[in-house]
């Protein structure tokens, strides 16, 4: 691997937790468990590597309609999460940014994100940002949206409209779009996540399951990406 030519952003798409739990005759919740440990381990080593930007596809508008008691877990996972690691964050100087309509959770979870946020903004040695309730599709309505209101309101005109400002109304406005994007478990689908943002990212996909997802398997995704030649178009 070549520190020179680390990839300033990685979005991952952790998916498998559940066949992981189904493969070894236990509980799904003790996949998504072993998804979280295996989350929290890569999360420290592109911090070690020096990523600046990483991203995780936590939990899809899709995703609501699992069952009640899956999602009510998968919930207590991000609250615990961020309750337990606030202090963590701020001494690893990682920025913690959450994206996706979050209206959806209730108040305790919203509370906790907009804390581990407003504590965390001073940070910047690596940028971690969790989607939460995050669908490709709802983000680009909303931004359209948004930006006919704007319009109406003469804030801005139709000649004012580019691609940038458009990025400017996504939810990740202010991040620059990933290098890399990496997809666990075997499939080769993007399941509508950051559809806007990945048009020139490059794309590497394992066949391993997110919990088996390693530090190595990582590096060796990272080195991927560095054999390649990035042409935008040209």
């Amino acid at each position: 691997m070549n520190d020179s030519l680390l990839p300033n952003h990685i979005a991952i798409i952790p998916d498998g937790n559940r066949r992981w739990a189904s493969a070894r005759g236990i509980n799904k919740i003790e996949g998504h468990i072993a998804g979280y440990n295996a989350m929290v381990s890569l999360i420290d080593e592109a911090l070690k590597i020096g990523i600046k930007y990483l991203t995780f596809f936590c939990f899809s508008t899709e995703n609501q309609k699992r069952s009640e008691q899956e999602v009510s877990y998968l919930k207590n996972i991000f609250y615990k999460y961020l309750k337990l690691n606030i202090p963590k964050l701020i001494k690893n100087n990682i920025k913690l940014n959450v994206i996706g309509d979050i209206s959806y959770f209730d108040d305790k979870i919203i509370t906790i994100i907009n804390s581990a946020v407003s504590k965390t903004c001073e940070c910047n040695k690596l940028t971690l940002t969790i989607a939460l309730n995050y669908g490709s599709h709802l983000e680009i309505v909303n931004a359209t949206k948004n930006i006919a209101k704007d319009v109406i309101a003469q804030k801005i005109s139709i000649d004012d409209i580019s691609e940038q400002l458009f990025a400017n109304y996504l939810y990740t406005k202010g991040l620059p779009n990933p290098d890399l994007l990496i997809r666990t478990s075997g499939e080769y689908r993007l399941s509508n996540f950051l559809l806007w943002q990945i048009s020139y990212s490059e794309l590497f996909f394992s066949e391993k399951l997110f919990p088996d997802f390693s530090k190595d398997d990582l590096q060796n995704a990272i080195a991927h990406f560095q054999s390649r030649t990035r042409r935008y178009g040209k």
